[in-house]
């Protein structure tokens, strides 16, 4: 139900005139009797979850009608239902919403009420975390200035996920990025406000305080508890502080603070002041912690009540005029309630949709161009022969970056030099172990940039671009870092595509070196922990062993529309094991497929990253001394993984050994014999055998490390115990 307030709209002086007043207070009533309606379906257990926007309806109605559903990018949060009214957002979609109807056009009955999406009006999916989508706003808010400057980036291609990624901009669309007081506290809060500040992004931070994060209140979340004071010496920003059950002066900071977005002059930061006339939730009581006097000052400040008083005390209105707009919104969401209880549930066999994408899958043939690239050896702007595996993810980046204006990277330290004059007389860093050298050189800084020292800002960021339509190639500096990001990873990136029903997606690559086996490492670069990502659907996880697999595999990460974790072992990147030619800019490997790197007859040997070449060292001792013929079976890729190619092997040699570097217990290698000991029982000739790393941290001194991680020997023995079993 969205409404145009007529001229005032268009600037920030003159007052609101009698029209624009009832239309504001028609939407901020239309609000609140939409939250009472569901707390009176949750007491009859016809819904099954309720969280209030009340108090805050003025702030929120505000900010929408200054800006243009649509036109600029939307990120809320759970409180804002007159918001995401006044863009547009009917009171029939909200209540399917919290029946959980199949029809729910924001989830599909997959997320909670008031958990909104809608791709018509550029309200991209909110989950249930805090602060998150302040991140996500800063990457589509750089996405937009990317995309303005580049518009050929926008083109459609075919071959890869451009052909399903719409692009849509403007030059001077704003993001307005929405959240409570309380989550204030959380890093990503901070984390967005560092970006967009030092890049003068045009979103609009509105932070919506009514005082309490559940029952902790302002001033133990916020010292001073006034967040306004903590940040207003960020460079860049218009600042707003503001009574938020105003609806007018709601209107008009939002109306300056777009303005100076649109205007390039950076981005905004509007406080306002609200109430909480209800409890957290239908799962809260505040009576246990608010005291009478402090719940009827808040009364007092209700805004539904200011505003109607206005329109009494202006003329604007007579009270038995309010009495009918009211009994007319009331049966407005009485009847929209009524309909939504009526509407199908979701289909059970559709459980499964939207996990991946059923565009584009990245096991498809379309990806399967091994041979092609083979005659490309030797073009190289390295020059002919073997190449690392460095030199073969360095070349796949640039070769793609040259394909698609889409692909962006960034990270820690990825750049070869942010300070650009620097570039005339240093050679440039281009990563720590120097896998980007170069492309900032070739691309641009705009392109290949280094982001803040933060792992979730540079996830939530490439969430932001994603969603955009982008390509995010990102990089987390070291496996053992990546923790601050698993919040993004797990909850949002993951999950976008399924929570909002197919509607938003986000197929950013991550690429990260993982593992040990380096002299020194120790238990803060050294670790890996790949079973706890291959755990969350909707993540592809790749792991290559050698150059041409990353060369071949990173390049069908790129292409693919789904998030992929691209783990690149440490100790691979320079091995003389695994290393080939340059195999040209097509060459790709499709997701899923291994590759039997050893043939043999007598065991079959499961595993991938750097455990594929001790592994083909202790089958070729095995061989040698002992007879025992070891079939090797690198995966390439955990998730999806080739369970066929796993059964082929098993049928034949009818033993089999899982071996991988992580920790034994819990490991990666549970999942693969739990399913070859259920399904291929009646094949085996001996118990499925596991090696893995000892239940611990990988340690500093060499000989710790030696005797932690799995190594020749141990796998060695492995063989000769299953032959003999």
């Amino acid at each position: 139900m969205g409404i145009a307030v007529s001229s005032a709209q268009a600037g920030t002086s003159g007052r609101l005139g009698p029209e624009d007043l009832v239309k504001i207070y028609r939407l901020m009533y239309l609000s609140r009797r939409i939250d009472d309606r569901e707390i009176l379906l949750k007491r009859q257990q016809k819904i099954f979850f309720q969280v209030s926007g009340a108090g805050h309806e003025a702030l929120q109605v505000g900010a929408a009608l200054a800006l243009r559903p649509g036109y600029d990018w939307f990120f809320p949060y759970y409180r804002d239902r007159g918001l995401c009214l006044a863009l547009g957002v009917t009171p029939l979609e909200m209540f399917l919403q919290a029946v959980g109807a199949g029809t729910d056009p924001a989830s599909g009955g997959r997320q909670m009420p008031t958990h909104w999406g809608n791709r018509r009006l550029n309200i991209v999916s909110t989950s249930s975390s805090t602060s998150t989508q302040l991140l996500h706003a800063v990457g589509c808010a750089e996405a937009g200035r990317y995309l303005s400057r580049h518009p050929e980036a926008a083109a459609k291609a075919e071959g890869d996920y451009r052909a399903y990624r719409d692009v849509t901009f403007h030059g001077d669309e704003v993001v307005l990025a929405c959240v409570g007081e309380g989550s204030t506290s959380q890093g990503e809060f901070w984390e967005a406000l560092n970006t967009a500040s030092n890049q003068k992004l045009p979103v609009i931070f509105m932070v919506e305080d009514n005082g309490y994060a559940i029952s902790v209140p302002v001033e133990v979340n916020t010292p001073g508890g006034n967040i306004s004071r903590l940040v207003a010496n960020f460079p860049n920003f218009f600042f707003a502080e503001i009574d938020g059950t105003d609806a007018e002066e709601s209107l008009r900071a939002f109306q300056a603070a777009a303005e100076h977005c649109r205007a390039g002059l950076g981005p905004a930061f509007i406080h306002g002041h609200c109430v909480r006339p209800y409890s957290h939730s239908l799962s809260d009581d505040d009576k246990l912690y608010r005291s009478a006097a402090e719940r009827e000052a808040d009364a007092m400040r209700d805004p539904i009540t200011r505003m109607q008083m206005r329109l009494l005390r202006e003329g604007i209105l007579s009270a038995e005029q309010i009495t009918e707009l009211e009994k007319a919104l009331d049966r407005e969401a009485s009847e929209a309630a009524d309909e939504a209880l009526k509407a199908p549930l979701p289909a059970i066999s559709a459980i499964t949709q939207h996990v991946y994408s059923e565009d584009l899958d990245p096991g498809h043939p379309l990806f399967a161009n091994e041979q092609a690239g083979n005659g490309e050896a030797g073009k190289s702007a390295k020059g002919a022969g073997p190449r690392t595996m460095a030199d073969l993810i360095n070349s796949c980046l640039r070769d793609e970056m040259r394909r698609d204006p889409r692909i962006v990277i960034y990270g820690e330290d990825v750049a070869d030099a942010s300070r650009e004059e620097a570039l005339s007389e240093v050679k440039g860093k281009g990563g720590v172990f120097k896998l980007t050298a170069g492309l900032q050189t070739e691309f641009g800084s705009e392109r290949v940039f280094n982001s803040p020292l933060a792992e979730a800002n540079i996830v939530g960021r490439a969430v932001g671009y994603a969603v955009r339509g982008m390509k995010p190639v990102v990089e987390i500096q070291f496996f053992d870092y990546i923790w601050p990001a698993m919040h993004q990873i797990r909850n949002e990136l993951a999950l976008m595509r399924w929570r909002s029903n197919g509607d938003w997606a986000a197929p950013a690559v991550v690429r990260v070196p993982i593992g040990g086996y380096l002299t020194g490492g120790a238990i803060y670069h050294s670790q890996s922990g790949e079973s706890i990502f291959t755990h969350i659907p909707g993540l592809r996880v790749v792991f290559p062993s050698n150059a041409l697999d990353a060369n071949g595999l990173l390049r069908t990460a790129i292409r693919c529309d789904d998030p992929v974790l691209f783990f690149e072992h440490k100790r691979l990147y320079r091995e003389t094991y695994g290393r080939a030619p340059y195999p040209g800019p097509d060459f790709a490997i499709p997701f899923g497929k291994a590759q039997i790197v050893r043939s043999g007859t007598h065991i079959t040997l499961v595993t991938y990253g750097a455990v594929v070449p001790r592994a083909l060292q202790a089958a070729q001792t095995a061989h040698r001394q002992h007879g025992i013929d070891v079939e090797i079976l690198d995966l390439r890729t955990l998730n999806p993984y080739d369970w066929e190619a796993i059964a082929e092997s098993v049928r034949k040699t009818s033993r089999v050994i899982v071996a991988h570097e992580d920790m034994l217990s819990w490991g990666y290698g549970a999942e693969i014999a739990a399913r070859i000991g259920d399904e291929l029982f009646e094949d085996l000739d001996a118990p499925v055998k596991r090696v893995g790393a000892m239940d611990t941290f990988v340690a500093y001194q060499p000989v710790l490390e030696d005797a932690i991680l799995p190594q020749p020997g141990t796998i060695l023995k492995a063989i000769q115990d299953l032959k003999a079993y």
